[in-house]
């Protein structure tokens, strides 16, 4: 969260007593300049930054005004006057807060700032899978970019996705993009999961037994953890804590002790009292949980950054601020169909 400091030794101060033992001193003091800086201009300006959970520790403690999963995230753009918004998190979030927000200028403190998921599918795609499976509705996850969620009639987060599975009237529900996280809410839901082929004549065949239909997408940091990892640090580590989110697959999802949205692992990490716990998520987050609970010791089992999420920098986040780079839009017939698919998850609570 944003700090509270009015000069450059403040704002030191402030991040050298959260982020000890986290952050090297000699990169926290340039740090610190940088962060004074921003918060100094957004304070200027009028803006507001948005921190996603996967936010390198020295940005995440320092300049956001609000932090947290898509889902919270999503529902602060919704609602703020502020006006420019800096959406610290990649560019689908990004393009959310702009179709919820449409008259603010959201910037992305990127060029790039990508998403394995949400490269993983077109708005093409929905429309042929839409034809293949008439009349079934489609929920698709925030990971996706803003044309694909435009074909879509309802979204959802990781932290929903249960929710609004159950709150579709219907027998059957295509589920896009991420096929493990579709795994794991099928087995939540008792649902039978198929995923189909867009080139087959006959798919699926008639009689099988299905009630879900996914589709062969994966989170390329998500999608490296194994069970093996989980045994090998409960043999080193008796009485670990195991948290994995749901974009793991169902294997690993089982063998832990908790699952589910990022910031619910955060509340889940405060709540508890063991000593030792193991993320199997963006490693940045491990490192974020460790500085608001000192007393518990973060198992350090893996260095998976996800590469987009690493885009994001204190350094672009003032040129940002500064040059109103980048800026994000969405084309608005486009906005409009997604906006409803959006604002349907939103009212799931």
């Amino acid at each position: 969260m944003a700090l509270t400091a009015t000069t450059l030794e403040e704002t030191y101060q402030q991040m050298a007593q959260k982020l000890e033992g986290i952050v090297p001193e000699i990169e926290l003091k340039y740090k610190a300049e940088l962060a004074y800086e921003i918060n100094k201009i957004k304070k200027e300006r009028g803006a507001i930054i948005l921190g996603h959970n996967y936010m390198e520790p020295a940005l995440f403690h320092s300049v956001p005004d609000v932090v947290g999963d898509s889902l919270e995230l999503s529902r602060k753009a919704a609602e703020t006057d502020a006006d420019p918004i800096v959406f610290c998190g990649v560019r689908f979030m990004a393009e959310t807060a702009k179709i919820l927000n449409p008259s603010k200028t959201v910037l992305l403190p990127a060029k790039v700032a990508g998403c394995s998921l949400a490269e993983s599918i077109t708005a093409e795609d929905v429309r042929n899978l839409r034809k293949q499976f008439p009349g079934v509705p489609v929920v698709t996850y925030i990971n996706t970019y803003a044309d694909v969620k435009a074909e879509t009639d309802i979204c959802c987060t990781s932290g929903n996705a249960h929710k609004v599975v159950e709150s579709l009237d219907s027998d059957t529900i295509i589920f896009l993009p991420d096929e493990y996280l579709a795994a794991n809410v099928a087995r939540e839901t008792g649902k039978k999961i198929i995923f189909p082929t867009l080139d087959m004549p006959e798919n699926p065949k008639p009689g099988l037994d299905y009630q879900m239909i996914g589709w062969h997408g994966r989170c390329e940091v998500h999608d490296q953890f194994t069970v093996q990892d989980i045994k090998n640090v409960r043999e080193q580590f008796p009485g670990v804590l195991v948290l994995a989110h749901p974009e793991c697959s169902p294997e690993v999802v089982e063998a832990s002790d908790f699952s589910s949205s990022t910031s619910r692992m955060v509340d889940y990490v405060r709540d508890m009292d063991a000593d030792r716990y193991l993320l199997l998520t963006e490693c940045s987050m491990a490192d974020n949980i460790a500085a608001e609970n000192p007393e518990k010791e973060m198992v350090g089992l893996c260095s998976i950054r996800c590469p987009h999420m690493n885009e994001i920098t204190l350094e672009d986040t003032l040129n940002a601020l500064q040059n109103n780079e980048q800026v994000i839009e969405v084309p608005e017939d486009i906005r409009l169909r997604a906006l409803r698919s959006v604002e349907r998850m939103l009212e799931i609570r």
